[in-house]
């Protein structure tokens, strides 16, 4: 017991080493997990130094200020960090003016506060920030006299608006947070100014489609398009925007035809829809469209905005794909004249992005538009110049390539909705402008600005802001129209050589139509043209068909591979309903009782025109056994049915197959067959009886006439010389009795399976001519 009791209240040296052993080995992976176990991101760390405050610009005024002016910059400021920041002060800093058009694009993209770079804080003017907690959000305002900012040579200066002060773990004052922008600086007027010609697209997305009612109200796919016509909308902002600024409209002329369309009756979702109630603000931005453009150049686009590579890279390879750009040019023309009464240039063409290669330039010029709008990020500068050439070069055949900056012409591409984001851009394409012109002051150069299709209204208003920017300054640049600035003298040394297929950007070529696509649109084509051909009034079905044919390849469906695809479907469906509305009404069988006979076939007609210039013919299974005569000219007007026969001949008994089918003037088969089976009875054993009967008694009142004129020649005359006897009347009789071989009378034509003439009106019609 003793031994026992001693055992457990002591330990062994060995039983010991054996624990501690196995807990060194069962807690090592503990440790290591502990260690090795994820950390805080330090993103959840508050921000330090001179991050700690957040600091926005979210204006500068003026633009490119002169020596006389103020520069005024207000922003907001943002604590980010975890303790409250005291005793601060908003201040200006000015940098060093940069040296290239690069530079620029390296400071905008600097972040944290670098004394050497950023320079020095302007003296003398503050703003005083008493507290900002952790989280505030508060606004600043400071102005500075141009004199006090010691501007030298004319160049593009770094502008730095700092929030300095202390934080309970800085309790020194330093810069806890800065934003800058860029000062274009010119004192006085350049010797030769920069050309500046801009590009204001009004471009939209497809909004007709290509269905109608009865009466020929075009229907609208949505009604989104009255939004951006409407106050405050896309449209109606560009159009405010741009008609007191020094651009050139670059059209797509269906955007005027559906707006035209807009301004009267029309309706949205289908035939069916609700009526479009939006024609006052259609009506509007045409008014105002039409007095914008007294004063404006306008460039006219393809109809529809064609996707050029998408047909160069895709639909080359389909018959007849490409024939469909020069119809769409000459509709431009037309429709720009007919809308707002003025002759538009249709000699410019606008690749996506201003990509091209070689195949995108022959297709692009193939419809006589002798312009390619490229920009300098496809056409790029292999000689080493040290300096922006001029825009336009000649690049062979004939044609000019007009290089668009690549620079200036994405500036506003971002999300201009927010303020900092809308005033860095402004001033950052200031800049440049002005930089260009610094490169080469003695040479006068004409630039291209070729912004994006479908700027948005944020865009459209801070690309606004920059064109005002540049008029109130007017020092380096002035306005030049596109067909000046395609006329100027190229540079001889720019570069002049259209890029290979293989230098095309791959993420624009992933967006293309695909061959597919084209060849559907192709065989839309083909039907269109198979059911224009039947109709009374074709040009009712030609203009609207037509136009949604030019929409299917439009340049709006790059990236939507989705929603092209149901546009197409959805016209050619429509199409498809209209081409079965005139079909042959299914006949039941047919027993034949004569020799011959009419079968009457039914045509049905449920458009609301006529349709004209087709060909009913019937083809027989067994010619030998049944003879269904020749084809026939028919006629039908539109919401009515008509019945046409068909004379036919039995040679035969026996049943035989009668195929019907219409065709169109030039021989195509139209619609579906219709067959139905013919049973030819008319030679039947009773029938041969009678015929047989009727031969005999031919034959035996002949017999019995010779028979009788023979013993009337061998017997003596007795009645005189006339030579009448009793005989004679029974000679009579004998040729009266030639009637009864006559042949029996043929049974009457069988009665038509088919009513009469319908006059019950018919579903909905084609297309309106929009």
């Amino acid at each position: 017991m003793a031994e026992a009791a001693g055992f457990q209240g002591t330990e062994r040296p060995r039983g010991r080493w054996l624990r501690r052993t196995v807990a060194l080995f069962t807690g090592t992976p503990l440790l290591t997990g502990l260690l090795l176990a994820p950390q805080a991101p330090s993103a959840q760390a508050a921000p330090t130094g001179s991050r700690t405050v957040e600091v926005t610009i979210e204006s500068m005024t003026p633009s490119a200020p002169t020596k006389a002016d103020t520069v005024t910059v207000s922003g907001t400021l943002t604590n980010d960090g975890s303790s409250a920041i005291t005793n601060a002060h908003v201040g200006m800093h000015r940098g060093a003016s940069l040296g290239g058009r690069s530079s620029i694009d390296t400071a905008s993209q600097r972040t944290g506060y670098v004394p050497g770079v950023d320079g020095p804080e302007v003296k003398g003017h503050k703003e005083k920030i008493d507290k900002l907690d952790p989280g505030a959000r508060r606004s600043f305002s400071l102005s500075v006299p141009v004199k006090d900012l010691d501007l030298g040579d004319d160049g593009v200066y770094r502008l730095g608006v700092s929030l300095s002060g202390r934080t309970q773990t800085a309790p020194i004052e330093q810069v806890l947070g800065i934003d800058r922008t860029f000062l274009p600086w010119q004192d006085g007027e350049a010797g030769k100014k920069t050309q500046l010609t801009y590009l204001w697209p009004l471009i939209s997305s497809t909004h007709l489609t290509a269905e109608t009612d009865a009466a020929q109200t075009p229907v609208f796919r949505n009604d989104d398009l009255a939004a951006e016509l409407a106050p405050g909308g896309r449209l109606q902002q560009m159009l405010a925007l741009a008609k007191n600024l020094p651009v050139t409209f670059v059209i797509d002329p269906d955007l005027l035809a559906s707006v035209d369309a807009m301004t009267r009756a029309y309706k949205v979702g289908g035939p069916d829809g609700p009526a479009g109630k939006n024609q006052a603000v259609a009506k509007q931005w045409l008014n105002d469209l039409g007095k914008a453009v007294k004063t404006h150049e306008i460039i006219a686009l393809p109809f529809a905005d064609p996707d050029l590579a998408s047909l160069a890279h895709h639909g080359k390879s389909v018959p007849s794909a490409l024939s469909h750009l020069g119809p769409a040019t000459d509709l431009a023309a037309r429709t720009v004249d007919t809308v707002l009464g003025v002759t538009p240039r249709t000699d410019f063409a606008w690749p996506v992005d201003g990509a091209i290669d070689s195949s995108t330039v022959d297709v692009a010029t193939s419809a006589g538009a002798h312009n390619v709008i490229t920009r300098s990020d496809s056409l790029r500068e292999t000689g080493g110049l040290p300096y922006t050439p001029t825009a336009a070069r000649p690049i062979g055949g004939g044609n000019t390539a007009v290089v668009a900056d690549a620079r200036l012409s994405r500036a506003f591409e971002g999300d201009m909705s927010k303020a900092n984001n809308a005033s860095r851009a402004v001033q950052q394409f200031l800049a440049q402008t002005q930089m260009i012109n610094l490169q080469a002051p003695d040479r006068q150069r004409s630039i291209v600005v070729a912004p994006q299709r479908m700027p948005s209204a944020a865009q459209a208003r801070a690309m606004a802001t920059a064109l005002r920017g540049l008029e109130d300054a007017g020092r380096w640049t002035q306005p030049l129209d596109l067909s000046d600035a395609t006329n100027a003298k190229p540079d001889p040394a720019a570069t002049r050589q259209v890029p290979s297929s293989a230098a095309y950007p791959r993420s624009l070529r992933r967006e293309e139509l695909p061959t597919d696509a084209f060849r559907q649109i192709q065989e839309t084509q083909a039907a269109l043209d198979d059911y224009r051909v039947i109709l009374a009034q074709p040009e009712r079905v030609v203009t609207p068909f037509g136009t949604a044919i030019l929409r299917e390849m439009s340049t709006e469906w790059r990236g939507d591979p989705t929603g092209a695809g149901a546009f197409r479907n959805s016209v050619r469906g429509y199409l498809d309903g209209l081409t079965k509305k005139v079909h042959l009404i299914q006949k039941s069988d047919a027993t034949l009782s004569g020799r011959s006979a009419t079968i009457p076939v039914t045509v049905q007609n449920n458009l609301v025109q006529g349709v004209e210039g087709m060909t009913l013919k019937l083809t027989s299974s067994q010619p030998n056994r049944l003879d269904v005569g020749k084809s026939q000219q028919i006629k039908v007007d539109g919401g009515h049915s008509q019945s046409f026969k068909f004379d036919t001949t039995a040679n035969a008994n026996g049943r035989a197959w009668v195929t019907a089918q219409l065709y169109t003037a030039d021989g195509k088969p139209y619609g579906e067959p219709m067959t139905f089976q013919v049973n030819v009875t008319e030679i039947t054993a009773t029938v041969m009886l009678v015929i047989a009967g009727g031969v005999l008694l031919l034959v035996l009142a002949g017999v019995r006439i010779y028979l009788q004129r023979k013993r009337m020649a061998a017997a003596p005359t007795e009645d005189g010389p006339d030579g009448e006897g009793p005989d004679g009347e029974e000679g009579t009789n004998g040729d009266n009795g030639g009637t009864d071989g006559d042949q029996p009378e043929q049974p009457s034509d069988p009665t038509p399976d088919t009513g009469s003439e319908s006059t019950d009106p018919s579903g909905s019609g084609e297309k309106v001519d929009r």
